[in-house]
């Protein structure tokens, strides 16, 4: 029997989690000579006080969903998949591939095509380090790391030889045809009457996110294949018994996984840059982990920590633009927040199962 409900694990215990991690925050704010909570309120009023603060949130939450998502298929199937950096950057290398080669009439038509691209270039780039876990015992997280560096490289490779948009300029290939650029949410939400900012960059990719974290439920726990990866990642023998192929489980999971990350491209470089930029993963793929684990691997926890970090993400920019607060400290928070609710877990959580267990005693 459990000793305490589910909701607690996947919300009450990251919310004290958080709670300790902006407390010790606060006093290094403090310990530099800054009011603690007038940044908090900076960091609230930037991210969520105007519309344009919340595109921002929202593009950077979209990112987070993404690769919190990929994490949490591979963690599901006791798999670390560290790759999400590479995987994000195939999506992208992919889906620039597609629109600089296919002259697309509608975005509406470009979007199905960008999304199936994208995910098939990230499942294809995990399937490698899949396949030599699954079948020759090499260790995921060596692996998947790996594969990074030769993503980057082969980003840059690729910019720097075929797609540069100016000779001696900054990594970046052509502009994507006009045709493709995604609605914002001005441009969505302007027939309904609602005003919203024209330059935020969060777009229509965003309820692609949503409907992944939906997808990811009915897929993980209500289907014999999620079925057989949570099994698998519970217990490898038992799945084994059950007759699960873990060959076949890595790979598909980790394949999941790869496409998931690589949706992040359709975001970061249709949506927003409208073009291929070296680095626009910005560390998306390694932020995933601390949003799957703060998630607790669940979409529902994935949404509301991915929700989390862009308000980090947005908010951080604003103190250092009206507070002075070095933008390092907005990666102290992060790594509070990734500390607390990783490796620092058991600190909340026994005294709070406890708590639960003494309650559930006096019930009986």
């Amino acid at each position: 029997m459990d000793t305490m409900p589910k909701w607690a694990d996947i919300v009450l215990i990251p919310l004290i989690n958080l709670l300790i991690a902006f407390f010790l925050s606060g006093l290094v704010i403090w310990a530099i000579g800054k009011d603690p909570f007038e940044a908090i309120r900076t960091m609230v009023a930037g991210a969520f006080g105007s519309t344009d603060g919340v595109g921002y949130t929202l593009y950077y939450t979209t990112n987070f969903i993404f690769t919190g998502l990929a994490v949490a298929v591979a963690s599901r199937a006791a798999l670390f998949n560290i790759g999400g950096e590479g995987q994000v950057m195939l999506g992208g290398l992919g889906l620039t591939l597609l629109l600089l080669t296919v002259d697309f009439p509608h975005w509406a038509i470009a979007l199905p095509v960008a999304v199936i691209t994208s995910a098939a270039f990230g499942a294809g780039w995990a399937f490698v380090p899949a396949y030599l876990a699954a079948k020759r015992g090499s260790h995921i997280v060596v692996t998947t790391i790996m594969f990074n560096f030769i993503a980057f490289s082969l980003l840059g490779y690729m910019l720097v030889s075929s797609w540069i948009k100016k000779p001696g300029g900054v990594p970046e290939s052509l502009d994507f045809a006009e045709t493709v650029h995604l609605p914002n949410f001005h441009d969505i939400l302007a027939p309904l009457g609602i005003e919203f900012s024209k330059h935020a960059p969060a777009n229509i990719s965003f309820f692609i996110a949503v409907a992944c974290c939906v997808l990811f439920f009915v897929v993980m726990w209500h289907t014999q294949l999620g079925t057989a990866i949570r099994q698998f990642g519970k217990s490898e023998g038992a799945a084994i018994y059950a007759g699960v192929s873990p060959v076949k489980i890595t790979i598909i999971a980790m394949m999941i996984s790869g496409g998931l990350a690589g949706l992040m491209a359709v975001n970061a470089t249709m949506g927003e840059a409208e073009r291929l930029i070296l680095g626009f993963s910005e560390g998306a793929g390694f932020i995933g982990i601390a949003v799957a684990l703060m998630g607790r691997n669940h979409p529902f926890g994935i949404f509301l920590a991915a929700v989390l970090f862009g308000f980090l993400y947005q908010g951080g920019s604003e103190l250092s633009l009206w507070m002075g607060i070095p933008r390092e400290l907005v990666i102290v928070i992060q790594a509070l927040v990734i500390l607390l609710t990783g490796a620092l877990d058991n600190m909340v959580r026994m005294p709070v199962e406890r708590l639960f267990l003494h309650f559930r005693k006096g019930a009986n």
